[in-house]
């Protein structure tokens, strides 16, 4: 039976996993306190947060959120990295800082309660950020518009460069004729 605290760090880390869109387990030996604070001042920017945790909490808070087959992974010294909506600009935030320090390690992470290598992590924080792909997709959703639009005005703009032109035509000759 853990300790009225332990219970209360296992709840408050449960709501936390729970709650994260992208879970990402570091091992941070041999970083100093002052590296870690930047890391998170970083990540804060990006909407998630780094945090310590005693393995055995980490594995009874994460079994709580329905998150099995950590048990690999949870030894020796152990930060979780919680991102918040945006997991591409955590992602990107977290392996800048991974090879720039040549400390903090990634082991691996979960996106959506699927366990994912650190390879895949890296892969995450390649990809376009949000605003970027809704862009793209906007783009691609009024190119058709665009072009529907322009094939439909094509015919009456004919006709108006036709009459112009007969116009024009019979200006010339009422011109001639004077």
């Amino acid at each position: 039976m853990p300790t009225k605290a332990k219970a209360h760090t296992i709840d408050e880390l449960t709501e936390q996993i729970a709650n994260a869109k992208l879970i990402v387990l570091t091992d941070y030996r041999g970083l100093r306190v002052s590296d870690l604070q930047d890391l998170r001042t970083n990540l804060r920017k990006s909407g998630g947060e780094i945090r310590v945790a005693k393995n055995t909490l980490t594995r009874i808070a994460a079994e709580s959120a329905g998150i099995t087959g950590l048990e690999p992974y949870l030894e020796g010294p152990l930060a979780l990295g919680l991102a918040g909506d945006d997991i591409v600009g955590f992602s990107k935030t977290l392996t800048d800082f991974v090879r720039t320090s040549r400390i903090l390690t990634i082991r691996g992470g979960v996106l959506d309660k699927n366990f994912i290598t650190a390879e895949q992590v890296e892969a995450i924080s390649t990809l376009p950020s949000k605003e970027v792909l809704q862009a793209k997709l906007l783009g691609l959703l009024q190119s058709p518009l665009a072009r529907t639009v322009g094939v439909l005005s094509g015919p009456s703009r004919s006709v108006a460069y036709l009459l112009q032109a007969r116009a024009d035509e019979l200006g010339d000759t009422a011109m001639a004729a004077d």
